[in-house]
């Protein structure tokens, strides 16, 4: 999906995921790709810290736990903004990375060295001021590294540690969508064993979630307190489960197309009125001809 992806957009890119994608393997062809990342670092990830020896100067990489890097600055980060959230970056952390090279007789081996991640100590998440009683209980090894609320966040860009944050502050609306998209919006309701159809399926639900984004917006930005405008599931109900009836009459010898909607919908009149087309909607069932077309006006 990536690499399609990369077919049509060469720029860099942010790739956020929780700690279940956590793969060295996945982290260098993410890199290979031109794709930054960042994820939650666990409680069994190892990491390094490079220290220089005072007497040889040899560099020599220190072991340890994300854990114990969380406790080193929650003081100073517990003396930051009492809300939202508060981050502290740990410059010189390593982690060990495979690498596929050729030894002397000429064969494939594979090898580790130390790559420079960011790290970052954050708190105070979005995902902590919700609970899920419904998800799968992790082994101890694939729980996340926290220490009193705080976690450990780590990314190969450890030259932007603010960019770090924000970008994984993002992913919350991925696993709010998700959410909304499984609860009122269908989405493991696609039957078919085709791949093409559940693609489809997707899509169809982007667009949907898109559209009532919009129309959550129009209908919410004039609201004054949390009692007025709309929640999501309302939004669907109003929006995709309103009762409609289609009908085609003459009218002065021109065919028309009226749809006729449930008095649900009048709250979307304003959306409506503001993405209907200036000009005919063409729809087209063959090669794009002046007689083979049915349009619809803007009376609708």
């Amino acid at each position: 999906m990536l690499l399609m992806l990369r077919e049509s957009v060469s720029s860099r890119l942010w790739v956020a995921m929780d700690r279940w994608y956590l793969c060295k393997h996945f982290f260098s062809f993410l890199e290979e790709n031109n794709f930054d990342w960042v994820t939650k670092a666990k409680r069994n990830t190892a990491l390094f810290r490079k220290v220089i020896e005072p007497g040889t100067r040899r560099e020599r990489y220190v072991p340890l736990t994300p854990v114990m890097l969380i406790r080193e600055v929650f003081k100073q980060l517990a003396r930051q903004a009492t809300s939202g959230l508060s981050s502290i970056s740990i410059p010189g952390i390593y982690m060990k990375r495979p690498y596929t090279t050729v030894n002397r007789k000429g064969k494939q081996v594979t090898k580790q060295r130390y790559v420079q991640v960011a790290a970052v100590v954050a708190m105070r998440l979005k995902e902590d001021e919700f609970t899920e009683s419904d998800s799968i209980q992790a082994e101890q090894e694939e729980d996340p590294a926290t220490y009193k609320g705080a976690y450990l966040l780590i990314s190969n860009r450890y030259d932007v540690p603010k960019d770090v944050v924000k970008t994984y502050a993002k992913r919350w609306r991925i696993e709010v969508f998700f959410r909304a998209a499984k609860q009122e919006l269908a989405f493991e309701k696609c039957h078919s064993e085709s791949e093409a159809h559940h693609h489809a399926h997707f899509e169809l639900l982007f667009a949907a979630e898109t559209l009532l984004a919009v129309a959550l917006f129009e209908l919410n930005k004039e609201k004054t307190s949390d009692d007025e405008g709309y929640t999501h599931g309302e939004m669907v109900r109003g929006l995709f489960h309103t009762r409609c009836q289609v009908r085609v009459n003459n009218h002065k010898g021109i065919q028309r197309i009226s749809i006729d909607c449930d008095t649900q919908v009048q709250q979307f009149a304003r959306l409506i009125e503001l993405f209907w087309p200036e000009h005919y909607l063409m729809l087209l069932w063959a090669t794009p001809k002046p007689d083979i077309y049915q349009g619809l006006p803007r009376t609708a």
